[in-house]
């Protein structure tokens, strides 16, 4: 855990401060590609919509550092970090680094600042544990990348900064720790690293038969690891009921002196990249209920690939962690972020909806809690008590 840059405010803690939100331009001026689902901005949306609707004083921003080459260590090998950093300085690879590591793929291409980037939500994760030692909240966005693997780059992750912020939260004095990802996909990468440690209970729901096609019901790892694949067309009910009987009692079980909630925002019902019908309710409630459950929380991104969903949801989870009115109609400043964004697909642009240019907030979608759903929380549950 060595090696990264230092708070830009020495003494700030999460405690003292309040919430404090983790961001950096890199996000803004950087790019996966033309064509990539990351081409999108996201980061640099929901920092210029927070501030517009005044929710983001500069006292509440914390600048990210980037993690440097020997802090990666503590998870990643040195000889794939070198690769990473020799790719981003020749801006190419040889086939073989292609086939060892999985850079310079279609889903983790070869880009101007592919070390840069990925290191600087890695040095924000590390810093958020950091921040709350003492106890507190702390956001970073820009993090999420729950895939990366320690010596290769793994769906769109070439670091993976979730389990940098877990392993920060131990260094800074949280001996137990509970891990939350209700990204459409599941955390394969965060489950290598600590699906084997009790300290660590790991909880991921995500889509079935979803890449990376890992996280069965079945799979438990040698640790705390509770894994819920659940159908295409999850709506807000079902997520409610996996909330109350599973991630919450999970916590309440594992009693942490930690949190870590990884808030994706493709399981929505606009995003291109799953079959899942969630609104943004459903992801405000999961932030709002685990609130309070310990002392410590760090909430991360993860994946989103709709720009202006992306940028509603995530400025949405900031004003809950903050403690905001989210607003039924946006003022004209934060609509006007929104209306600024342009989504070229692969044969069109993509025209917006008027309520993703209008309003924070979705409408509910409730849907239906499909026996199928039930049965696999009441299995978990089945074996939760065990636990207990």
């Amino acid at each position: 855990m060595r090696g990264v840059l230092p708070p830009r405010r020495p003494g700030l803690t999460a405690e003292t401060a309040g919430p404090l939100y983790i961001g950096s331009e890199i996000y803004r001026h950087s790019s996966y590609g033309a064509w990539h689902p990351l081409r999108i901005p996201r980061v640099s949306t929901v920092t210029d919509l927070a501030r517009a609707l005044g929710w983001l004083p500069a006292e509440r921003f914390v600048q990210s550092p980037r993690a440097k080459p020997s802090a990666l260590h503590a998870f990643h090998r040195p000889d794939y970090v070198a690769a990473l950093l020799e790719a981003e300085r020749t801006q190419s690879v040889t086939a073989e680094v292609r086939d060892t590591y999985a850079l310079g793929t279609t889903a983790n291409p070869v880009y101007p600042e592919m070390y840069r980037r990925p290191a600087t939500a890695v040095g924000g994760s590390i810093l958020a544990g950091e921040l709350v030692a003492a106890g507190g909240i702390v956001y970073n966005p820009a993090g999420g990348t729950h895939h990366g693997m320690p010596a290769r780059a793994n769906g769109f992750c070439y670091l993976n900064d979730p389990v940098f912020a877990i392993l920060s939260l131990r260094r800074n004095g949280a001996k137990r720790v509970v891990y939350v990802d209700i990204d459409a996909h599941h955390c394969d990468g965060v489950e290598a690293a600590f699906g084997s440690e009790p300290e660590v209970a790991l909880v991921s729901v995500h889509e079935e038969n979803r890449w990376p096609r890992t996280g069965a019901l079945e799979d438990r790892g040698r640790g705390q690891v509770w894994n819920l694949p659940v159908p295409r067309g999850m709506g807000d009910g079902e997520m409610a009921l996996i909330r109350d009987r599973l991630i919450l009692p999970v916590i309440a079980a594992h009693r942490p002196d930690a949190i870590v909630l990884q808030c994706a925002a493709d399981a929505v019902l606009e995003d291109p990249q799953s079959r899942l019908e969630l609104s943004n309710n459903a992801h405000f409630a999961v932030v709002r209920a685990v609130m309070g459950m310990a002392p410590r929380l760090i909430v991360l991104g993860g994946g989103g690939y709709n720009p202006w969903t992306v940028g509603r949801l995530w400025c949405g989870v900031w004003g809950v962690l903050t403690g905001q009115d989210l607003p039924e109609r946006l003022p004209e400043a934060a609509q006007g972020v929104l209306r600024a964004l342009r989504w070229q697909g692969p044969r069109r642009e993509i025209l917006p909806e008027a309520h993703w240019l209008e309003t924070l907030r979705d409408q509910p979608r409730p849907g239906t809690v499909r026996d199928v759903v039930r049965q696999r929380v009441e299995a978990l549950e089945g074996r939760l008590s065990a636990w207990v």
